[in-house]
């Protein structure tokens, strides 16, 4: 499982989804992310737009494999749905 994050300096739910991150990292060997700054990179926000597909207002915004799967709390939900973290 491959997680790229898409986010901010300063933003604390993008902090949230680095940690639970993390936290996956060491738990399973199978999954891995990368933390893009969206700032560092230039990216803009009708870039992101571009790339999910939709009207973004938020950071971060998060991939799971190549899927968007939207926001922090998204993601957590995600984590818990799938029972990533045992």
């Amino acid at each position: 499982m491959y997680v790229v994050i898409f986010g901010r300096p300063g933003c604390p739910y993008c902090v949230r989804a680095v940690q639970l991150s993390e936290q996956l990292v060491e738990k399973r060997d199978d999954f891995k992310f990368r933390y893009v700054d969206i700032h560092a990179e230039g990216i803009s926000k009708a870039d992101l737009e571009k790339t999910v597909g939709k009207p973004v207002e938020t950071v971060p915004q998060i991939f799971v494999d190549e899927k968007h799967i939207g926001g922090c709390t998204d993601f957590e939900q995600y984590v818990r749905d799938n029972n990533l973290l045992g």
